[in-house]
């Protein structure tokens, strides 16, 4: 594709949202700037999904610091860090994928 000047235009590359569709599969945002509804939509969601790992991290160790809680509270909190953890990745990825190329 070529700008009005004539001079190629760099190819836009999809962002990875931090959001899956409803059949589970990853969603992808395409735009020409960074400061979008959108973009910013996803910021703000991989900001509260990092805090949130913060906080279930914190919840965890206390559960799991404790030789005798409940196998209820321990498989529960196996599975929040397992989501959290889902989310962080998610996030690495997709901020990974905007790195410029060296």
């Amino acid at each position: 594709m070529e700008s009005v000047t004539g001079a190629p235009e760099p190819a836009l590359s999809p962002r990875l949202l931090p959001w899956s569709s409803p059949e589970g599969k990853p969603c992808y945002l395409v735009t020409d700037h960074a400061g979008g509804y959108l973009s910013r939509l996803a910021d703000d969601l991989e900001d509260a999904q990092l805090a949130t790992g913060t906080d279930v991290l914190g919840l965890a160790r206390a559960v799991l610091d404790d030789p005798v809680s409940p196998y209820t509270e321990v498989r529960h909190a196996g599975l929040r860090l397992a989501e959290c953890l889902t989310d962080a990745l998610r996030v690495a990825e997709s901020r990974g994928l905007r790195l410029p190329d060296s």
